[in-house]
């Protein structure tokens, strides 16, 4: 419509225009507002108020939310150190006689005895192959008058090949280390002077997860026997697509699942929570909900993060009181642990807990939910703030559960712990090249990762399993 229309208008239709474009722009506006502040708010993500790693932080660094103790940095007073000691008696001992007596014409002559005034140890290695050579020796046994034959060792299947130390630490570096195969190849050529063909190197990292595996899957049956677990899932590159790597882990174990699905699907075809009965400790990931027969406990360091993004985005006060309200009850559960007492009374977890609606409430008055647009199909969109406030309403038993029941930990660290190994994995090399290479590198690390939970050397642990001599999964 050009202004020639519109003079030729009522004064009244001329005002019904002007303030339908009024209402549109204003619908424009709120419209961009809000889109303003979700892209504001994503690029003031970081570590401490999202999921984020450390190492995607930009300069300067966020702080943490960790409130200082007053303790000093370092060793408390009392604490017991562990120093490099001595083990075992000296290989080689070197005497250190004053210069003077080298000088000394009486040298050989002399009788003046001599104390050691002083010891200092240097530890080293000596890396060098050791070549052994089995002999299948054939004998006329001159009783029985017929010719018997020795037998190889189990292990000794070809005319040459390496022992399971060399192969240990093959797969070693490869997989703990994250080396790739052709520095893997480097690094045992410069070492030990013959070289180790790459295909040697990966057909070994494959013999190790698939002796390994029997162990791993008896460690999923293990699992499912334990009253609380820790839950998590990541995504991995393999071979240009993304896939989803599962964890379900306790203090004592790890098992590892690459699946193609985050999702339901992804846990379903793990085999783990579907048959679970217990608690498992996990982000809100809304899948994990669809199993019932799980006791869910929320990780307070997911939801602290969170509380952190909204107090920085939208500065509401409500976000920073629930944040001090939950560091508190952590704090007061691990005074009342000090005290060896394993419960809270009654009425201090009551006054927590109405503190806890009492917050939750201000924050539905400051973040109602939108209205219907008639014009608009489906529900009008909450928001993230609103759809965290709603969590914490839904799931107030579950976000507390660390304080309600003390068995149960604060944060799901224990299996963003063990999942570590894969980001560096991927930061080292960037992604992996095949399915199996994968699925290889999730056996072993299961494997190895609960090894170090049991206080058993991951090398070790590796050249035991290639003599096939694992340790028992349960």
């Amino acid at each position: 419509m050009n202004r020639d229309d519109l003079l030729k208008l009522e004064k009244s239709e001329i005002l019904d225009i002007l303030f339908l474009i009024i209402d549109e722009q204003i619908a424009k506006i709120d419209e961009l507002t809000a889109k303003v502040s979700e892209l504001e708010a994503r690029l003031n993500q970081n570590s401490t108020n999202s999921s984020k790693p450390p190492s995607s932080d930009v300069f300067p660094r966020a702080q943490s939310p960790r409130k200082s103790n007053g303790k000093k940095a370092g060793g408390q007073k009392g604490h017991k150190g562990k120093g490099f000691k001595i083990t075992q008696p000296s290989d080689i001992v070197v005497s250190h006689n004053p210069v003077p007596c080298a000088h000394c014409a009486h040298a050989d002559a002399c009788t003046a005895p001599k104390e050691i005034g002083d010891r200092r140890y240097e530890v080293d290695i000596e890396i060098k192959p050791i070549i052994t050579e089995h002999q299948k020796v054939r004998v006329h046994c001159p009783w029985a008058d017929e010719i018997i034959t020795g037998n190889f060792p189990a292990g000794i299947t070809s005319t040459v090949q390496y022992g399971a130390n060399l192969e240990a630490l093959a797969v070693s570096l490869n997989t703990l280390g994250m080396v790739s195969i052709n520095r893997t190849h480097e690094i045992l050529k410069g070492v030990f002077g013959f070289p180790i063909s790459t295909g040697t190197i990966a057909t070994m990292v494959k013999n190790c997860a698939h002796t390994v595996s029997k162990t791993v899957s008896n460690l999923k049956k293990v699992i499912l026997g334990e009253t609380l677990i820790h839950c998590d899932e990541t995504s991995i590159k393999v071979n240009k697509k993304i896939r989803w790597a599962h964890i379900a882990c306790t203090k004592d174990i790890t098992c590892i699942f690459i699946e193609g699905n985050r999702g339901q699907n992804g846990m379903d075809a793990v085999g783990i929570l579907p048959k679970y009965i217990g608690t498992a400790i996990h982000d809100c990931w809304s899948p994990y909900f669809k199993y019932n027969s799980i006791r869910h406990g929320l990780c307070g360091a997911h939801l602290i993060r969170e509380l952190i993004a909204v107090t920085e985005n939208t500065r509401q006060e409500w976000a920073e009181k629930l944040m001090n309200l939950i560091l508190e009850l952590k704090a007061t559960k691990d005074e009342l642990l000090s005290q060896q007492k394993y419960v809270a009374p009654l009425h201090v977890w009551e006054e927590y807990s109405r503190k806890y609606d009492e917050i939750l409430r201000e924050a539905q008055a400051q973040n109602p939910i939108p209205e219907k647009d008639p014009n608009k199909k489906g529900r009008p969109k909450k928001g993230k703030v609103r759809a965290l406030i709603d969590r914490l309403v839904l799931r107030k038993d579950q976000w507390l559960l660390f304080f309600t029941d003390f068995t149960v930990p604060f944060t799901n660290n224990q299996a963003e712990r063990d999942f570590r190994v894969f980001k560096l994995k991927q930061k080292a090399s960037g992604s992996f090249r095949t399915e199996e290479g994968a699925n290889d590198f999730a056996t072993i690390t299961s494997f190895v990762s609960t090894a170090r939970k049991r206080g058993i050397s991951p090398f070790m642990a590796i050249r035991d399993a290639l003599l096939n001599q694992p340790f028992a999964a349960r």
